[in-house]
């Protein structure tokens, strides 16, 4: 299998990509009122759509669940109309787009919670990790621990958030289960330390991410949803003791609900790959559907791990800030467009819109 296979078609669901590069979610704090996409979120996305998938930035599936300043969200209708243009216009170019639903968890400030409140958690830790408000890097507040009667109400504002995803135009939502924020935070047992129903054993941290699963599945059809996770990712101060049992347990348990991918980060979340010792193939082999490997991808690594078939999508991060046309680059060998990190995160259209294709 030569690279060009990277480039062929693929079904995905109930979808056709045109090819087997993903565009990874990447948080950009552009957001207008309302916390809204606005019109230069249309614009960039649009320009992204020779992606065979685009996976938008994490979007808040509440004001709860918002953990930095001038994030989008998808619960309100001026949020449902604001993604309608975005969906539009990348399907008018010929791509597909799926919604990535979140909530922090702890990852939050009170600044941006209701009423000041404080941030909720699996448990009453604190991470060791910083957030992005009031134009700045602050230190995330204290959080508290969910009530068992609340975690009902996360369920079914991840079930909502995906029904409001599908009036928004799109092709499907990527669960966020990883890099520390709420359903990470309960897989790993440093962040959880619950001793009911959803703490303890491998089942009950599990349990969340299950009942989330579910529900979407139920609102939206297995082959419209999928996953993020990060078993050994360090993001956000979530660890785990043992990750191997974990993560065997909950893909076999994703892989009976029959959704349309997991998306693994595989090692440090923009890091390392071989940050901790963790079977990757181990979760290929439990989970029936389609694979998407993330993270220090490029094309050869890519091209390998497709001709070994330890994958079948592969996800690309901040390549795809600076190289909006980053397939056909790919598949040219064109160079890779640098990006300016001073522009990552929030501002206008400088480092977000005005990044050029090869064609000018």
């Amino acid at each position: 299998m030569n690279d060009n296979s990277l480039f062929e078609p693929y079904e995905l669901g109930n979808i056709t990509l045109s090819n087997r590069v993903v565009m990874a979610p990447l948080t950009r704090n552009r957001a207008d009122a309302g916390f809204v996409p606005g019109d230069l979120a249309v614009e960039y996305y649009a320009q992204r759509a020779s992606a065979g998938l685009i996976i938008t930035e994490a979007t808040q599936i509440s004001q709860q669940g918002q953990g930095y300043q001038n994030t989008p969200g998808i619960y309100t209708q001026a949020q449902i109309d604001g993604w309608r243009k975005v969906t539009d216009a990348v399907h008018a170019r010929g791509g597909h787009i799926v919604l990535q639903l979140w909530h922090v968890g702890r990852i939050s400030h009170v600044d941006l919670q209701p009423g000041g409140q404080a941030p909720v958690a699996p448990s009453a830790i604190r991470a060791e990790t910083k957030t992005f408000v009031n134009n700045g890097f602050v230190d995330v507040s204290e959080p508290r621990a969910l009530e068992l009667t609340e975690i009902p109400g996360i369920v079914e504002d991840f079930r909502r958030a995906a029904a409001n995803a599908i009036k928004a135009g799109f092709d499907g939502v990527e669960i966020h289960g990883a890099n520390g924020y709420l359903l990470d935070q309960f897989l790993k047992d440093g962040a959880n330390t619950r001793t009911d129903a959803y703490g303890g054993s491998v089942q009950n941290r599990a349990r969340i991410v299950l009942e989330v699963t579910a529900a979407i599945v139920d609102e939206i059809g297995a082959e419209r949803t999928g996953i993020r996770i990060s078993p050994v990712s360090p993001a956000n101060g979530a660890s785990s003791s043992d990750p191997q049992p974990q993560f065997d347990y909950l893909v076999g348990k994703l892989d009976e609900l029959g959704i349309a991918y997991i998306h693994v980060v595989e090692g440090a979340t923009g890091g390392p790959r071989e940050v901790a010792p963790f079977d990757f193939d181990a979760l290929r082999s439990r989970f029936t559907n389609t694979y998407i490997a993330n993270n220090g991808y490029d094309l050869d690594l890519a091209a390998k791990r497709l001709a070994e078939g330890k994958a079948d999508l592969f996800a690309f991060g901040r390549p795809f800030i600076s190289n909006p046309d980053l397939v056909a680059r790919l598949k040219s060998g064109a160079p890779l467009a640098a990006l300016d990190p001073a522009t990552l995160y929030g501002g206008g259209a400088e480092g977000y819109t005005d990044y050029p294709t090869l064609a000018g």
